[in-house]
């Protein structure tokens, strides 16, 4: 007989872990030796034992590998800390310690009065892993709403849950038959159900129940965790949002009470629209520009151009609408208005975004130019009552106190006794409105007193005191300034120059002469002086006041045949009468002013004589041709 069987090698199978198809090999031998049968049933005996002692070795080990996972898996989520992979480590780890096919997870939604799908492991369906499951509907409905586990071997089979066609269908696309769902509780509240699910017919053990439980019970405190710091982190970071705003906002409230005092300060010592945009630039940073209503330069900080006229009127007339400032591209307009009345724009090109604080920097700074404007309106139009008052005095009424005129001119800054010449302005360049008529007297008033003169309005009509002694060259400056404000050509007519109180009065009226000549002359638009016009601009200007002359008339009839054929034939008759009567009346004198031959004067004059017949020579008609040569040279200066 060879080795006799004996319960020690039981012993020593269950030492190196043999598997239970080994524990045969004992009473195989045992019989095949012809053992007796009460040592055999001894042996069977030992047998049974034996492998309900490895049964138990063998549960306490995967007992301790799941404690051990579940212990590793705590361990895992505790350093996790975004909510997603949370949810994915949970339900892996599911999957793993129970060996299932699949693993997932449902979250309760309080707003639909649900649980859907959230998690999956080991899915292929996505059908399933769209699944929306109602309160008490399927297994995993009952686990939610029940907070309690529970477990089938056969789902598709068991009547003890509240089948829907698409929980049904979504199950059965995705193939599971045994199915586990725990709850997830967070004290007496269930958030969520944990699954795991087979896609074969077997039931869960209890132990495999216990797991998931613990498992599920860590995850909702892992889940509840990474919630609460996802909230703490998005408060966090709301607070610091906050506290920036918070910050910031204070830093526009003092930059904004920086800007209302400096601009405070400015209006009460009396600063200008340059202190203004200087103050704006210095708390906002950029450039700036102040412009008028008609989009002239009142003042520039730094380095910025001029937006194009129409972006202007646009933006400003969006602000106005609005009544705040208005961004386009990189500039900000602010309108500068009193009232419903239009005084300019501010244009500002900021070195970063403006916050609303700071636009409303920007459309104080608005407001106050609008009342530097208005104030400097208001003390332009007093002083230029003021000089308009003292003009009329000097050129309308009979001088009484002279003294008193010179004191009442200086304390204006202008001295009666220098040098001055008088500008009249003719009413081409007053529109029927009264707000144009005050637009050229306003205009006027800045013009000559920037020059240390006087303006008025008198009898319908403009008019200048400047100081110098160019009566054309001042006359012809004032055409054209003027014509450019107004937009329509100026007609103005000078005298002087004058000195002394008691001579104004006749030099405005000659140049108010010499303004009715122009016109007189066919020269509305143009600007000259009494000086330039001679003697018969003073006969033209003293005549058409009376309106008993037309002069077209008068040249068409004494000269107009020779001028028409020398327009025709392109001839010079004209020049040649013009130097005939300026030498007095000498061929020779004429002819050598001309660069001509004396032969070729005297054909031109037999020429003349047969376009103005022959008695063009007598005394009477020679008068009247030399005064229409003269007439004629008038209304055709550049000629």
């Amino acid at each position: 007989m060879g080795v006799m069987s004996s319960p020690v090698e039981f012993l020593e199978l269950l030492a190196r872990e043999a598997a239970a198809v080994e524990f045969e090999g004992p009473l195989v031998a045992a019989r095949a030796a012809g053992l007796p049968a009460d040592q055999l049933a001894e042996l069977e005996q030992a047998k049974t034992v034996a492998l309900r002692v490895r049964a138990l070795l063998e549960r306490r080990r995967r007992r301790e590998t799941e404690l051990s996972g579940l212990y590793d898996t705590v361990s895992d989520l505790a350093g996790l800390r975004d909510l997603d992979d949370v949810l994915r480590a949970i339900v892996h780890r599911a999957r793993t310690l129970l060996g299932a096919d699949v693993a997932y997870m449902t979250l309760n939604d309080e707003e639909r009065g649900d649980t859907y799908m959230r998690v999956t492991d080991g899915s292929v369906s996505a059908r399933f892993q769209r699944l929306r499951l109602p309160m008490g509907a399927g297994l995993g409905g009952l686990v939610a709403q029940t907070g309690a586990p529970y477990v089938t071997a056969n789902y598709p089979d068991d009547d003890r849950f509240h089948h829907t066609g698409e929980i049904d269908a979504g199950v059965g696309e995705e193939g599971l038959v045994a199915i586990l769902g725990v709850p997830l509780r967070l004290g007496s509240t269930s958030i969520g159900v944990l699954y795991a699910a087979n896609r074969s017919a077997r039931p869960f053990a209890r132990e495999e129940v216990a797991l998931l439980v613990s498992l599920a019970a860590h995850a909702a405190v892992a889940i509840d965790t990474a919630r609460l710091l996802a909230e703490t982190r998005s408060a966090l970071a709301e607070l610091s949002a906050a506290n920036t705003t918070i910050r910031a906002h204070s830093s526009s409230v003092e930059r904004a009470a920086a800007a209302h005092d400096r601009m405070t300060a400015l209006v009460l010592r009396g600063g200008g629209v340059e202190d203004v945009a200087a103050a704006v630039t210095e708390v906002l940073g950029g450039a700036l520009l102040a412009l008028d209503a008609e989009g002239r330069l009142l003042a520039r900080v730094g380095e910025i151009d001029e937006p194009d006229r129409s972006d202007i009127v646009e933006a400003v007339a969006a602000s106005r609408t609005e009544g705040r400032s208005v961004g386009r591209g990189s500039l900000w307009y602010a309108a500068v208005v009193a009232g419903a009345e239009n005084l300019g724009a501010l244009v500002l090109r900021p070195d970063e975004e403006l916050v609303d604080a700071d636009q409303r920097i920007l459309e104080r700074a608005a407001l106050v130019t609008a009342l530097l404007l208005l104030f400097r309106r208001t003390v332009a139009e007093a002083e230029g009552r003021v000089r308009g008052e003292l003009l009329d005095d000097l050129i309308a009424r009979p001088l009484r106190d002279t003294d008193a005129l010179r004191s009442r001119a200086r304390r204006l800054g202008v001295d009666l006794d220098a040098p001055h010449v008088l500008v009249a302005v003719g009413d081409d360049a007053i529109a029927a409105t009264g707000s144009a008529r005050q637009r050229v007297l306003s205009w006027a008033t800045t013009y000559a007193s920037t020059r240390g003169g006087l303006a008025a309005a008198r009898d319908g009509r403009v008019v200048l005191m400047l100081p110098g002694q160019d009566a054309g060259g001042s006359a012809r400056a004032v055409s054209r300034d003027l014509s450019r404000v107004t937009g329509r050509p100026v007609t103005a007519g000078a005298s002087g120059p004058a000195a002394g109180p008691a001579s104004l009065a006749a030099t405005f009226r000659e140049a108010d002469r010499c303004l009715t000549a122009l016109g007189a002359l066919g020269r509305a638009g143009q600007g000259a002086s009494t000086a330039e016009l001679g003697f018969v601009g003073l006969l033209l200007g003293a005549v058409g006041n009376e309106g008993d002359r037309d002069v077209e008339s008068f040249l068409s009839a004494t000269v107009g045949p020779v001028v028409e054929y020398d327009a025709r034939r392109g001839t010079a008759l004209v020049r040649t009468l013009e130097a005939y009567f300026g030498v007095g009346g000498s061929l020779a004198r004429a002819a050598e002013q001309l660069h001509v031959h004396v032969n070729t004067v005297t054909q031109r004059l037999e020429r003349v004589g047969q376009l103005l017949g022959a008695d063009w020579q007598r005394p009477e008609r020679a008068l009247e041709v030399q005064l229409a040569l003269r007439l004629h040279r008038l209304r055709s200066p550049a000629g």
